[in-house]
């Protein structure tokens, strides 16, 4: 697969053949479904957590004598029959939401999503950005001739550039990682993805070498 690399103007420079191994793999629902899931699933923090009656403070003391009251016998105000009592069944902080998927797997899934974004022609490569780019002014021009759609846009930055994230966090629907990021999910969600040639280059080295 042959793809156009792009100035900042979006003037065409050169051509680049995409290796068929990334790039031409057969679209894999079920693949992308469970690399997706899988990754979300990891991302997940317990945070809801209900005490127990061993958590609640207090407690320590019977709240009255076992026999002659005429009440009900309680051997503590932390029962989850009181009011301030401890949970019974509440949620607890330390369930595990983990999933495995291997790495193969994990592989092929992305390039499944690489592949149909690059049959769409949604993928597009970038020469080089400015190191002026690092302002949020000047990022927002630059982009503007690859954006004629609106929609989320993930951009690939090379680890020589990546501190030029500066420049985008103010954008509406734009995100960016480095090429060992790139993931399975950050490819599916966006409309379009704009690759910076080195950091093409760097993914495509990472995965083929």
């Amino acid at each position: 697969m042959t793809t156009s690399i792009h100035t900042i103007e979006n003037t065409k420079v050169e051509d680049m053949t995409l290796p068929e191994a990334l790039f031409d793999v057969a679209w894999n629902e079920s693949l992308v479904h469970q690399a997706i899931v899988t990754q979300q699933a990891n991302a997940r923090n317990s945070v809801a957590h209900a005490k127990d009656r061993s958590e609640v403070r207090g407690g320590g003391k019977k709240p009255w004598r076992q026999k002659g009251t005429g009440r009900a016998r309680h051997g503590s105000i932390r029962s989850p029959l009181w009011s301030g009592g401890g949970a019974t069944f509440g949620p607890r902080n330390e369930k595990n939401y983990e999933k495995k998927i291997n790495k193969k797997m994990r592989q092929k899934a992305l390039f499944s999503v690489l592949s149909r974004q690059a049959k769409e022609g949604n993928i597009f490569i970038i020469d080089t950005f400015p190191e002026d780019a690092i302002k949020t002014k000047r990022m927002a021009q630059i982009l503007q001739s690859f954006l004629p759609e609106k929609g989320r846009t993930l951009i690939v930055l090379s680890d020589e550039h990546k501190d030029l994230h500066k420049g985008m966090r103010n954008l509406e629907k734009i995100a960016y990682c480095g090429p060992r990021s790139l993931n399975v999910y950050d490819a599916a969600i966006p409309s379009r993805i704009i690759f910076e040639k080195a950091a093409l280059e760097s993914f495509i080295t990472m995965y083929t070498a």
